[in-house]
């Protein structure tokens, strides 16, 4: 019987532009909180992804979140290549797969503007679905994913969504052993999805003030918490 894994499928460093972590401390933090597996997720890169596992290749899984034309996010996981944004979502479901890799939807229903028909595109060409996603603090959003994951047979996963080091391991799925994203998708048939602890809206006040001060010039390319949570008042 293989040991079970406690996974977080969804993480960012600050090759984000809105995230604050290095792929330093991500590794760092996992073995901390018990992670023995986490997604690296940066929004369209995957360099803070390879440099995690540079650090730790057993614990990190190299993905991206990647932003369709249609405004639809899909998560590739077990990526060797960066895949652009902007792209048609068939075609970000054929690059992910072409390397393959798996097509995961986080959050579907996070959205602010058109999120059915946004979590209807990611769900019909998605291989798994995040059910508890730590920064959607609506419970209704995650409610609506988990009775649509269920209702689709699709496997029910979940992830911290972390931009800070402190909110890394707030979800995560617990699943059988795996090494490969063949071995993730037999394991994710098992997954169950915990959510230990919602992460406020204040920490994305905090996310767009780190971008806010970056797009603006301040020259912070990884800014201090304080500093983040300052710009973000400002915003």
């Amino acid at each position: 019987m293989s040991r079970l894994l406690r996974v977080d499928l969804h993480s960012h460093t600050h090759h984000s532009p809105d995230a604050y972590t290095s792929p330093a401390e991500l590794v760092e933090r996992a073995a901390e909180v018990g992670l023995d597996r986490v997604a690296v997720t940066d929004h369209g890169e995957i360099e803070g992804a390879l440099e995690a596992r540079s650090l730790d290749p057993t614990r990190i899984i190299v993905g991206e979140e990647i932003r369709c034309r249609c405004g639809t996010e899909f998560i590739g996981l077990f990526l060797r290549e960066r895949v652009p944004p902007g792209l048609e979502a068939r075609d970000v479901a054929e690059r992910v797969d072409d390397q393959g890799g798996v097509l995961y939807a986080p959050h579907p229903y996070a959205y602010a503007r058109r999120a059915l028909s946004r979590a209807a595109t990611a769900l019909e060409l998605a291989e798994a679905v995040e059910v508890f996603n730590a920064r959607a603090f609506l419970p209704l959003w995650n409610r609506r994913a988990g009775r649509t994951a269920r209702a689709l047979g699709l496997p029910q996963c979940a992830g911290s969504d972390a931009h800070f080091p402190r909110e890394l391991g707030r979800a995560y799925s617990v699943m059988p052993e795996f090494a490969s994203a063949e071995g993730f998708r037999e394991a994710a048939t098992a997954s169950q999805p915990v959510l230990e602890r919602v992460t406020g809206p204040w920490m994305h006040l905090a996310s767009a003030g780190l971008k806010f001060a970056r797009v603006c010039g301040e020259r912070v390319p990884h800014p201090s918490p304080r500093h983040a949570l300052e710009v973000a008042e400002k915003v």
